[in-house]
């Protein structure tokens, strides 16, 4: 069954094609025969109520690090609807931008196209929000814009982390203490003197043991997680913020946790997710653009992208009319 694959991310020429998780998924849809079409999201548009969108026919290449790795094709404007998959991996900030792509990918999923993940579902479950879905699996946590309460849940656990609602990769996150003398400041800049909301959740000093992602397919995790292991004098185990990933066999506890949230995740259509763990606790459930692919591929000699098409075949297969 050959497929016409697009996919929605940022530039392919900005990423770093060895550890970068869409490129592994280009390069299973590639070597199964499929496909790829490239569109980075200003690309999308609509037409009289149709789903459009300007594409690149692309071709990639698993090459060493500083050989060109990816290559275009024609250009041409293709009605959205021609396509059987959308892969949906462009990188936040949640901005107004991302939310108009949604609707017209939105649109392109009413024509009969599978948007992974669901377009209502990204707008849904923010990425810092939707973890207080599951509060037996998460720890205390305070969301607000109002700097009284923010201060006060600070007093009452002692010693926190502050991080902003809209931002990724461990960008803009503080861990403020009780005696801090500028939590003052780092609230009100924060929250822009009480007009945005933030997130504050306790410390816990577990993450010096990593950050764990675990990746999840159709509600289903990986049976490996990565530990992203702070580097020294950080609090942030984010390989963004200069983590070190280290990868370890799923535990009980982390299975538990996947059990809790993965009926929501199938009946919301989030079938790539990537679930961040320190300790007992979910503290992030990402849903945009989960990365760690390659870092477990190459630890565990793993194919989780083609684990992820055997499953969004399945889906196709099963959609369609029988001839």
């Amino acid at each position: 069954m050959l497929l016409n694959i697009g996919i929605v991310m940022d530039p392919i020429e900005n990423i770093k094609p060895h550890k970068d998780s869409s490129f592994a998924m280009l390069l299973e849809a590639q070597r199964r025969g499929h496909n790829l079409v490239y569109m980075q999201p200003e690309d999308l548009f609509l037409k009289n109520g149709q789903a459009w969108s300007m594409t690149s026919e692309l071709k990639v290449w698993d090459r060493p690090k500083d050989e060109q790795f990816y290559g275009f094709g024609g250009s041409h404007e293709r009605a959205l609807n021609e396509l059987d998959i959308i892969l949906i991996r462009q990188d936040p900030p949640f901005n107004n931008d991302y939310l108009y792509s949604t609707h017209i990918l939105e649109q392109a999923e009413a024509e009969g196209v599978l948007v992974v993940n669901k377009p209502q579902s990204l707008r849904d479950a923010n990425e810092k929000l939707f973890a207080s879905w599951f509060p037996e699996c998460t720890p205390p946590t305070l969301v607000s814009a109002n700097m009284a309460q923010l201060k006060t849940f600070i007093q009452e656990h002692r010693d926190t982390i502050l991080k902003p609602l809209d931002a990724m990769g461990g960008s803009s996150i503080f861990r403020v203490k009780h005696d801090d003398p500028n939590i003052s400041v780092i609230i009100e800049t924060m929250t822009d003197f009480g007009k945005h909301h933030i997130m504050a959740q306790i410390f816990l000093p577990e993450i010096k043991a990593g950050d764990k992602r675990i990746l999840l397919i159709n509600g289903e995790p990986i049976d490996y997680t990565l530990a992203r292991i702070p580097a020294q004098g950080e609090t942030r185990g984010n390989i963004a913020a200069g983590g070190t990933g280290v990868g370890m066999p799923i535990t009980e506890r982390e299975r538990w946790l996947c059990q809790q949230i993965a009926p929501k995740l199938k009946a919301k259509g989030l079938y790539f997710v990537g679930l961040d763990v320190i300790g007992d606790y979910i503290t992030e459930i990402n849903v945009t653009s989960p990365t760690c692919i390659r870092e477990l591929d190459a630890q565990f000699d793993l194919n989780i992208a083609g684990t992820l098409f055997d499953c969004l075949e399945q889906i196709i297969k099963t959609q369609q009319p029988p001839l």
